[in-house]
C-alpha cells in the first residue's frame, strides 16, 4: 500500500511539480528569465525547510499516518487553489507564443540534446542520491531525528540562497558556465563529507549543498530553452526530466548497496562525487548562448 500510493505521490510532482513551472515561467518571462527562476523557485525552497519540521512535530504527536494524512490536506487547502490564478501565457500575440507548432524530432537528431540529458541526470544523480541517504547518513553521527531534521531544515534555506544567487547569475553570464559551477558545488559538498573530520563539517556541507541544491534543478530548463527555444521546452523538459528520474531513483540505491556491502557511506558518497563530474564533463561541450544559432 504504501508504494501503491506514493505512485500518486509522484505523478503529483511530475504534473503539479517543477514540469509545469518551469515552462510557464519561461514562456512569461525572456530577458530575466533566470532571475524568475530563481525568485518563483523560493517556495520549493521555504516549504522544503518548514515542512520537515512540521512533520516532526505532527509525527510525535498524532502519529505518522495522521501526519502524512495532514500534510497531503494541506497540500490540497493551500496549493491546489492558487493554480486557479496562474495565467498561461500560450496563444498570445508576443514573442513568447507557442501557438505555431514545433517539431520535437529535430531535437532528438541535436547531440546537444544527449549532452544536456546525461549531462543533468549526472547532477540529479548525485544530488538524489545525497539527499535520500542525508538522514540516514546524520543518524549514523549519532544525531537525533530533531537534529536531523535542523540540518535537513539548514540545507532547504541554503537552497533559497542558492536559486536567487544562480538565478542572478544566468542573466549575468553564460548559462552554461553557471550549470559547470553548480556541479562543481555539488561535488565539493559532497566531498565535504568523505573528508576527516572538523568542526561545523555537517553545517558548512548544509550551506554548500543547499546553494548546489537549489541551483540543480533551476539551471536545466534555463538552459534547455536556450538551446531548443521555449515553444518546445514543455516536450524537451518532459523527456530530460523521465531520465534525470531513472537516476534519482538509481543512484540512492546504488549508495545504499555499497554502505550495506562496507558499512560506510565512503564509497557510495565517493561514487556520488565522480558522477557529479563525469556531468562537468558532458555539460562542457555544450555551447555557450552566443554560438547558438537560431534556426
Amino acid at each position: 500500500l504504501f508504494y501503491f500510493f506514493f505512485v500518486f505521490n509522484a505523478l503529483g510532482y511530475v504534473f503539479g511539480g517543477p514540469l509545469p513551472c518551469q515552462v510557464l515561467i519561461s514562456r512569461c518571462f525572456d530577458k530575466n528569465r533566470g532571475k524568475a527562476m530563481g525568485i518563483a523557485y523560493i517556495g520549493i525552497g521555504l516549504g522544503g525547510a518548514i515542512v520537515p519540521k512540521l512533520a516532526n512535530l505532527l509525527e510525535r504527536n498524532a502519529g505518522w499516518q495522521n501526519a502524512m494524512i495532514a500534510l497531503g490536506v494541506l497540500i490540497v487547502v493551500i496549493a491546489f487553489p492558487m493554480a486557479f490564478f496562474i495565467k498561461d501565457p500560450a496563444g498570445k500575440n508576443n514573442a513568447n507564443t507557442i501557438s505555431e507548432k514545433v517539431s520535437v524530432k529535430k531535437v532528438f537528431y541535436n547531440p546537444w540534446f544527449y549532452l544536456l540529458a546525461f549531462g543533468s541526470m549526472c547532477s540529479i544523480g548525485a544530488v538524489g542520491g545525497m539527499v535520500q541517504h542525508q538522514k540516514l547518513f546524520l543518524r549514523d553521527l549519532n544525531f537525533t531525528q530533531e537534529q536531523a531534521s535542523n540540518i535537513m531544515s539548514m540545507v532547504l534555506y541554503a537552497s533559497i540562497a542558492g536559486r536567487l544567487i544562480m538565478g542572478w547569475l544566468a542573466d549575468l553570464i553564460n548559462r552554461k558556465y553557471v550549470m559547470i559551477l553548480i556541479y562543481c558545488i555539488v561535488a565539493v559538498a559532497i566531498g565535504l563529507l568523505v573528508m576527516p573530520p572538523f568542526e561545523g563539517k555537517i553545517y558548512v556541507f548544509a550551506i554548500v549543498f543547499g546553494i548546489g541544491l537549489g541551483g540543480d534543478y533551476m539551471i536545466i530548463p534555463l538552459m534547455a530553452g536556450d538551446l531548443f527555444g521555449v515553444k518546445v521546452l514543455g516536450r524537451v523538459m518532459g523527456i530530460i526530466l523521465v531520465a534525470d528520474g531513472i537516476a534519482e531513483s538509481v543512484f540512492p540505491v546504488l549508495v545504499g548497496h555499497l554502505y550495506d556491502k562496507s558499512q560506510s557511506y565512503i564509497p557510495g558518497f565517493t561514487v556520488l562525487i565522480i558522477v557529479a563530474l563525469v556531468g562537468v564533463l558532458l555539460v562542457s561541450f555544450l555551447p555557450k548562448k552566443s554560438e547558438i544559432k537560431v534556426g
